[in-house]
């Protein structure tokens, strides 16, 4: 049986984070976040994931599909190694994991808050939930690190890392001390996305946990 290991918060900010895509590369890292925020409603891509624990010890892997509406509509799907789904609708955000059989509902303004979800969701105004900084050049990106100022947010801080004109990797810290690593891959800005992608109705028989 697999552990329950994949928390909520661990994946709101996966889920979330997978959002942020190409920006300006002439641009410094936090004038190119703006601009994507200012220029991009929706957006879909394959991602790779990494959690690793505080001891150091084999990550956890996994990969599957982001989309995201802005304002506050987004769809974090986990396919391979064990199914997991986050979706949110603006209004709630709903955790299914199938091996479980349980699903978690929150309602959204609770459950983003000033974590990284506010990196998206609202007015585009990061600098109330978050203290942006330019955090030079490492791996061969360009990175952006944007540290939370509310000390319940469960992230110490997140980094968005630059290739040219794409986000190619996301470093998340949380306040466990573990960290998520997030590659991206085939991605696409503004397509077309039906509304049902952003629509969750809890499988029969499963329990529903939260509001």
């Amino acid at each position: 049986m697999r552990k329950a290991s994949t928390s909520a918060t661990r994946l709101l900010a996966a889920w979330i984070l997978g959002a942020l895509l190409p920006v300006l590369a002439q641009a410094g890292a936090i004038d190119q976040l703006h601009d994507f925020l200012k220029n991009t409603k929706t957006l879909k891509a394959d991602f790779a994931q990494a959690v690793i624990a505080k001891n150091g010890r084999k990550p956890q892997q996994s990969s599957g599909v982001v989309a995201i509406a802005r304002p506050g509509k987004l769809r974090w799907e986990i396919q391979k190694p064990f199914p997991q789904l986050v979706v949110g609708d603006g209004e709630k955000i709903w955790i299914h994991d199938p091996e479980l059989q349980q699903v978690t509902v929150r309602k959204a303004g609770q459950a983003i808050g000033g974590s990284p979800a506010a990196l998206l969701s609202g007015s585009n105004e990061l600098e109330k939930n978050f203290t942006l900084k330019e955090a030079g050049e490492a791996e061969g990106l360009n990175w952006v690190e944007a540290t939370p100022k509310v000390s319940d947010s469960g992230f110490e801080r997140v980094r968005l890392g630059f290739s040219g004109s794409d986000l190619k990797a996301m470093e998340l810290l949380d306040s466990f001390g573990q960290t998520t690593l997030i590659h991206f891959s085939r991605l696409e800005r503004n397509p077309a996305l039906p509304a049902a992608t952003f629509r969750f109705v809890p499988p029969a028989g499963v329990d529903v946990v939260g509001e």
